[in-house]
């Protein structure tokens, strides 16, 4: 397969009205929940504004000229008030937060179902971490702009309004020069957030990375205790936490120094009305009440720009999440059914490589000009050196890769005229490393084929050779496997997924060095399940040992993707080739293995490494 490094497309999240456009549309669905909460915000941003205008009623109606009667309506009209914004500052939270939801969850289920139909061409050069970020932090990132961020701005841009026009009618001077300063104050807002948000990008990029070492270190971890990575791992896991620091630390001081200068814009616009609505109180052309309320409105528009800037940063960021997202939804599976594509009832039949050539980099070709074909039932082993091409058969039989030239047929017909789910649906596989999934013993076996009995699931496990270790289990097939089967050892996993193949009934199946990492008792075990399943099927099988393949009606010893001897283990043997030597070669190390560093017979069961 391809060693070629992954490497993330620069997403810098400039603006893109397509991009946004797009995100705007994911909540085209929810319209309803949209209208509902932009309304109860209105709402809200319009009583703000009013109660600054109360609290001007109260000192020039009320205070001033000592009015009981005005001060108890004007009350009383705030009181009321008070309800109605309450109720809507509910509504407007309840239903952005119901929407972010829904955006999320509608994401996600289309991210996740997409990985459904993408091909192992693209889980081969793409890290995990990086899809995980995708379906996580970036779909929410996605959806908080979509709620909160188009709460926010609507919210601004109404009570900046809204503010304006009261300050229009209470004195349209003053609220000239007001209007005069809103662009400088939003021009430094954008200005810093802009630099706030080059570091924080660069902090997400290598936050990408931290989350791919994450993966890599846990899932790994036996490896690295056993080689001894821990520290230089932890050496190169300092480099990203630095760099990510750094970046942090960037954004963290340019921040600080934001609000003072915001701040001290505002103040300075606020003398100048202190001092202004002052001098205009004195000849009567401004109240006192009228000056307070400048000063709040002001003050007031203060954080509606902030919050401007910050969803301007916000959307830079969702921007650049929504084009990592929607690159991986966009992404198009390689292998496809072609239009004209049937479903069919059986693969069982002769399978025909007829000069296939197939690479995964068009410079390193795995096939050649590869020819073979396998009559229903036949059992065929494949033997060679690593990248000889041996899982590449298999991945084209399960249609997982497609030929780049020639044909495979199957009874004859291109199997690329039938459809991806007809031919993978009739195939078994036990792999080198088995994976199970989280939950019990019993719901592993019957992945495959959900509608199975309880009955024809326990049979399977006995054709396999699983039952006998599975109800010697705390709760025999009930039993949890935890997450990746980790509560059972290799040899217990691959018995199961034997099983699972069992039960599958598959008409094709598959071994791909199954027997390599168990010892001999359970490789005798599995042997037997293989040879029950073997029966009723076409077989492939790769072997790492040999002795399990002598078996097999034919024996492929493959190299540099062609192949380079052909026939069953005694004709293969008598020709004395390659094959020959590799058998003896390994034969040879086995009997070795049998005796201990003084020439001492080894117990069985110490032979067996149990």
């Amino acid at each position: 397969m391809s060693d070629t490094y992954f490497e993330e497309e620069d997403f810098d999240g400039q603006f893109n009205g397509r991009t946004l456009l797009r995100i705007l549309g994911l909540v085209r669905p929810h319209w309803r929940f949209v209208a509902g909460f932009m309304t109860a915000i209105g709402i809200v941003s319009f009583l703000e504004s009013y109660f600054t205008l109360l609290t001007k009623r109260i000192i020039d109606e009320a205070i001033i000229p000592q009015n009981a009667e005005a001060l108890r309506e004007i009350i009383s009209i705030y009181a009321v008030i008070v309800v109605v914004f309450a109720v809507m500052v509910f509504t407007f939270i309840y239903l952005a937060g119901v929407l972010g939801h829904r955006v999320q969850y509608d994401l996600r289920k289309t991210l996740f179902n997409h990985l459904q139909k993408l091909s192992f061409s693209y889980f081969d050069r793409t890290p995990v971490g990086w899809i995980m970020s995708r379906l996580t932090s970036d779909t929410e990132r996605i959806a908080e702009l979509v709620t909160w961020g188009m709460l926010d701005v609507t919210w601004a841009i109404m009570n900046i309004t809204i503010s304006l026009i009261f300050m229009l009618t209470i004195n349209w001077q003053l609220a000239l020069v007001v209007c005069a300063l809103l662009p400088l104050l939003l021009w430094v807002a954008v200005w810093f957030k802009q630099r706030i948000i080059v570091q924080y990008r660069l902090a997400r990029k290598i936050n990408s990375k931290i989350t791919g070492s994450y993966n890599e270190n846990i899932t790994g971890v036996r490896v690295i205790k056993a080689l001894g990575r821990e520290d230089k791992n932890l050496e190169e896991f300092g480099i990203l936490t630095s760099d990510m620091f750094g970046a942090s630390y960037r954004a963290a001081w340019l921040s600080a120094l934001f609000l003072p200068v915001v701040q001290l814009l505002t103040a300075v616009a606020l003398g100048a009305i202190i001092v202004s609505g002052g001098l205009q109180a004195q000849t009567g052309g401004m109240t006192i009440g009228g000056i307070q309320a400048f000063i709040a409105y002001v003050t007031f528009m203060l954080w509606p720009i902030q919050d401007i800037a910050r969803i301007y940063a916000a959307m830079q960021q969702a921007i650049a999440s929504a084009e990592r997202t929607f690159s991986l939804i966009d992404t198009e599976p390689e292998v496809v059914n072609r239009p004209e594509a049937v479903e069919v009832e059986t693969i069982a039949g002769d399978i025909e490589f007829d000069h296939v050539e197939f690479y995964y980099e068009a410079d390193k070709p795995v096939l050649r000009d590869f020819s073979l074909t396998v009559k229903q039932g036949e059992t065929i082993a494949l033997v060679g050196p690593t990248g000889a091409g041996k899982s590449t058969i298999v991945n084209l039989i399960c249609r997982f890769y497609e030929p780049k030239h020639g044909v495979i047929r199957i009874n004859g017909h291109d199997y690329m005229d039938m459809t991806l789910h007809s031919i993978q649906s009739r195939i078994g596989m036990v792999l080198q490393t088995p994976h199970l999934f989280s939950g019990t013993v019993r719901e592993n076996i019957r992945y495959g084929r959900l509608e199975a009995t309880d009955a024809e699931v326990e049979d399977a496990a006995q054709l396999a050779g699983a039952h006998d270790f599975i109800v010697t289990l705390d709760d025999g097939y009930d039993t949890q496997v935890g997450e990746g089967g980790n509560m059972l050892s290799v040899g217990q996993k691959q018995l199961i997924s034997l099983a699972r193949a069992v039960l599958a009934k598959p008409e094709i199946f598959i071994m791909d060095e199954a027997t390599s990492s168990v010892d001999t008792l359970t490789e005798a075990l599995i042997q037997r399940g293989m040879e029950q399943l073997m029966q009723r099927s076409t077989s492939f099988v790769i072997a790492h040992r040999l002795s399990t393949i002598k078996r097999a009606d034919r024996i492929i010893v493959l190299k540099d993707g062609q192949i380079d001897e052909m026939g069953s283990h005694s004709q293969l043997m008598q020709q004395r080739g390659h094959y020959y030597r590799l058998y003896t070669k390994q034969f040879r190390e086995e009997r070795e293995q049998q005796y201990d560093p003084y020439g001492n017979v080894l117990a069985p069961e110490v032979a067996m490494g149990d």
